[in-house]
């Protein structure tokens, strides 16, 4: 509710939130193992929502239509149930899998729903989780789309802490300046990044440029920031070359790769192992890129690292 107040929200809608939040939060307290909630500002068309994220690594639930129903409740909660959170939120996806947990995503924008928004703009999402203990991560991902597609960028600063976020935040910036530029290319714009981090740790960076339509994904990775292309039924690498972005200068390209309709590209730093597949989680693709984000931060992010991931589907 604060950072609600912070973005401006009025006392009724940041009530809302705050209603809705205490039920997520309660539901994990009482049910969940490993719960996690999240707290992100999001931001389209210059206005700003609170978004939750609530996800935990169990029990799962069999049927989420039935705890959807408004007055539904278990045991400990306020009695107002998820259906009272999925109607009070601007948005609201859940996806669960019983025996291996459930992602629930509610938005709350301060009025209606902005237009960048309300056209689906939610197939891309990048979640990241410092390494225990810290107060900051060293990884950091931005996107920026147009009307052929969407360009992705993933960094992850060396080490962790205060100076591997410097020089991923950098990258960040770097990756904003070629966009204004106009710089497309990924290797171009890897090279860009490359200029900017002399001075910091460095970093592994990953740049896609996502072309659903076309059926293609042009991709240069530098370091290792693993990137995927799963259509379902096989999941392929994307290569990457040894090396520092912002150290001695890395044999830097792109390269092109198909993008099979409905196909998901993934990017995620070390702190996630590769031993993950979608298909664990039956349906998940019919969900916005955040559950699949969250899914695998949470299944997947076991290492003792900073850790982040970044997805782009199609929903």
């Amino acid at each position: 509710m604060a950072v609600a107040a912070r973005l401006g929200f009025d006392e009724h809608r940041a009530g809302e939130l705050g209603l809705a939040a205490t039920e997520l939060a309660t539901n994990l307290h009482r049910h969940a193992v490993a719960g996690t909630a999240v707290v992100r500002v999001r931001r389209a068309d210059d206005v700003a929502a609170v978004e939750l994220v609530a996800l935990d690594a169990g029990p799962g639930i069999d049927d989420l239509g039935v705890v959807m129903a408004d007055g539904h409740s278990t045991a400990g909660t306020l009695g107002v149930g998820l259906g009272a959170v999925r109607r009070l939120a601007s948005h609201y996806d859940a996806h669960s899998v019983p025996g291996r947990g459930t992602v629930v995503v509610a938005t709350f924008w301060p009025a209606g729903t902005p237009a960048a928004v309300a056209r689906g703009d939610r197939s891309v999402a990048v979640l990241s989780r410092p390494i225990g203990g810290d107060g900051v991560c060293g990884d950091a991902g931005t996107w920026r789309g147009d009307g052929d597609g969407f360009t992705v960028m993933l960094a992850d600063g060396l080490g962790h802490g205060l100076l591997a976020a410097k020089a991923s935040q950098e990258a960040v910036r770097a990756f904003e300046a070629a966009a204004l530029e106009g710089v497309v290319e990924p290797g171009d714009i890897l090279a860009a990044i490359h200029r900017a981090l002399p001075g910091t740790r460095g970093a592994a960076v990953a740049v896609a440029r996502v072309d659903a339509a076309a059926g293609r994904v042009r991709f240069a990775g530098v370091g290792n920031v693993a990137g995927w292309v799963d259509d379902g039924e096989r999941r392929r690498g994307m290569v990457t070359v040894p090396g520092i972005v912002g150290h001695k200068r890395p044999a830097i390209r792109s390269m092109e790769y198909p993008l099979p309709a409905g196909a998901l590209v993934v990017l995620h730093s070390d702190g996630l192992t590769e031993k993950w597949s979608l298909a664990d989680y039956p349906g998940i693709r019919r969900h916005e890129a955040l559950v699949s984000a969250a899914t695998l931060l949470r299944d997947a992010g076991i290492r003792h690292d900073d850790a982040s991931v970044l997805v782009v589907g199609a929903a």
